[in-house]
């Protein structure tokens, strides 16, 4: 019983993490799971694999299509525009309350990711693309983290998936590279400076910047 379990967990794990790094709206069709691949890529039986598809169906991370498969859930575009919209809320307290409970260290930490790229034009970093983007989605997620609320943390975790694979299509359009990295400049300084109004805004408005964005520019599922 308890092995059963604990394979269950590692297919679950390993399944999510693979999902949380596809580039889901990058592809021109949906990404389709194989469960036979999937098995073998684990060293696990079938069955634990078919477990965690079931709760991760249950998340709303894939999605059973019958005589089809198993597939990524991609969301439509008015849907990713409700996500942002609420994943604004959400960060731009999470800011707020930051600027009052991050220590000094966690806000060097959050400087330091983007150091390397705060000395390049748009040129230079636009080579550094996908480098980028990964520091892009951690500066997010830590943000999330630093206002210490745990509700915050557990209300974001269905949106995450989507809202990293939106943040790393986006960040290779239109300009949204230069952009992001100015705004995320604007809003570490707020935060070292623990101005929690002008925190909580520069965030509500750097994520509703990237639904305007997605409104002009994305291309997904309808």
């Amino acid at each position: 019983m308890g092995v059963n379990v604990s394979l269950r967990v590692l297919a679950y794990d390993a399944l999510k993490k693979a999902i949380m790094e596809m580039d889901i709206y990058g592809h021109p069709t949906e990404i389709r799971l194989d469960e036979r691949r999937l098995s073998q890529d684990l060293g696990v039986s079938r069955t634990p694999i078919r477990e965690a598809i079931t709760l991760l169906e249950q998340e709303g991370f894939v999605r059973s299509v019958p005589r089809r498969g198993i597939f990524v859930v991609r969301k439509k575009k008015t849907e990713i525009l409700d996500m942002i919209t609420v994943w604004a809320a959400l960060e731009s307290m999470a800011a707020r309350l930051a600027c009052g409970r991050a220590g000094a260290k966690d806000l060097q930490a959050l400087r330091r990711l983007f150091d390397e790229f705060g000395h390049e034009d748009g040129a230079e970093a636009g080579a550094h693309v996908h480098e980028y983007s990964q520091a892009n989605l951690a500066f997010h997620g830590a943000l999330i983290r630093l206002g210490g609320c745990q509700l915050i943390v557990d209300m974001t975790q269905n949106l995450i998936l989507h809202m990293r694979a939106i943040r790393a299509v986006s960040v290779r359009q239109e300009r949204r590279l230069e952009t992001s990295m100015r705004e995320h400049g604007a809003i570490i300084e707020a935060l070292e400076r623990r101005d929690a109004d002008l925190a909580e805004r520069l965030v509500r408005e750097h994520t509703l910047g990237l639904a305007a964005h997605v409104e002009r520019y994305g291309v997904f599922p309808e």
